[in-house]
């Protein structure tokens, strides 16, 4: 096939040999399947700001520390440049917690490198050697369903240890191969210590994954990691090997009624951007 454009630098360079075919396009990149030496891997192409869809990226960017004050400065400001250091760093945000997680043994694809808004990064596949199918694509047995979504706790716990949160994690953010779930999509990983959105988006994300496995097991729908993950991680008691029970008894204390509804309103506005941003997403896929 005929090489795309952003990928023809990379070509000429050797960093990429063929490239075979497309795999997917959605609102925030083009993926390619392409060989690399001996190796097929996947070629992430990030659109470029006024061409993605992620409505909230501000609420996700919180907290992430710049590498050079003036850099910090300029994307504080707006400026052309600080634009332009923003996109790069939205860029590099995902190899970078893809680098951490991989070290912390969460199951993600292993990344290669980002080249000039080109992510490279390990082709997760199936048994037979295909491309893996994402977690909404495929059924589950009640015992698949209860030992993956184990996994996924002990992943998004492995996560939490790192200090970081997926932030839209869901069915359409995993894949499965034949070791079993492996997230995907990190450009958008929040800063679990120093971002005033982290519980929350951990609550959503661990919302999200319960919900689709309790589909096939049902009895996974009363567990509650996520707010027994955040107890043990504010009071610094929550490493790799804790067990966590998925038991969690709320506080008795008596809530802020407005704040209580508020959060619900901004986590039902989410959800239905979420949806609507998945739905665009599938109907673009090649």
């Amino acid at each position: 096939m005929k090489t795309p454009k952003r990928l023809q630098p990379l070509v000429d360079e050797g960093l990429i040999d063929e490239v075979i075919r497309p795999l997917m396009s959605g609102k925030e990149a083009d993926v390619y399947i392409v060989r690399c030496g001996d190796d097929v891997r996947c070629a992430k192409i990030y659109k470029e700001a006024d061409k993605r869809s992620f409505k909230k990226a501000v609420e996700y960017r919180e907290g992430r520390k710049g590498r050079n004050s003036r850099r910090t400065r300029a994307m504080e400001k707006g400026s052309n440049y600080g634009r332009q250091e923003q996109e790069q760093a939205w860029q590099n945000a995902e190899v970078d917690a893809l680098f951490r997680l991989a070290n912390a043994g969460v199951r993600v694809p292993t990344p290669y490198g980002c080249f000039d808004g080109v992510l490279l990064m390990e082709l997760i596949t199936d048994e037979a050697g295909y491309v893996a199918p994402r977690l909404n694509d495929v059924s589950l047995t009640a015992e698949m369903a209860t030992a993956h979504h184990a996994l996924v706790m002990k992943d998004v716990q492995r996560m939490l240890c790192a200090g970081l949160i997926h932030g839209d994690l869901s069915e359409f953010n995993v894949l499965l191969d034949h070791t079993g779930p492996v997230i995907i999509d990190l450009p958008q990983a929040v800063d679990a210590a120093a971002n005033n959105n982290a519980k929350r988006m951990l609550l959503r994300d661990v919302n999200n994954m319960t919900q689709y496995y309790g589909q096939f097991s049902p009895a996974l729908l009363t567990s509650k990691y996520a707010q027994e993950m955040w107890l043990k991680f504010e009071s610094g008691d929550l490493l790799p090997d804790t067990v966590l029970t998925g038991q969690f008894v709320e506080s008795e204390h008596s809530a802020d009624i407005e704040s209580v509804l508020a959060e619900i309103q901004a986590a039902f506005e989410e959800e239905q951007e979420r949806k609507a941003r998945i739905q665009a997403e599938t109907e673009d896929e090649f």
